[in-house]
């Protein structure tokens, strides 16, 4: 059976008291640490780290399952490169490092 306030003494009143007064001081001891402007820009800059984090992670993982498929058509199941696949290819990409480097020494000289 709990104490009521008729049986309980001056002394455990005031323990009581002196216990309540402590959990409140530290209670806002802890809302003054969270609404501290630091505390609030450091918890918004963590969530803005981890969502970029997380997106760069679906991306990484995106980017590496589209780059493996691409390079299992450039080689055969038994590892060998297939020129036939590979030469269209490199011939592209040399076309468009042509182009993308007369295109800007074309703006330098105007």
């Amino acid at each position: 059976m709990s104490e009521t306030s008729d049986t309980r003494t001056p002394a455990q009143i005031e323990a009581d008291i002196e216990r309540r007064r402590e959990r409140l001081a530290e209670t806002l001891d802890e809302i003054g640490v969270r609404v501290h402007p630091k505390t609030i820009v450091g918890d918004a800059k963590a969530k803005a780290v981890a969502s970029v984090d997380h997106t760069l992670g679906r991306v990484y993982v995106g980017a590496n399952r589209v780059i493996s498929r691409f390079t299992g058509k450039l080689v055969s199941e038994d590892g060998a490169p297939r020129l036939e696949r590979i030469v269209p290819v490199a011939v592209v990409v040399v076309g468009l490092v042509g182009l993308v480097a007369l295109g800007g020494s074309r703006k330098r000289k105007v």
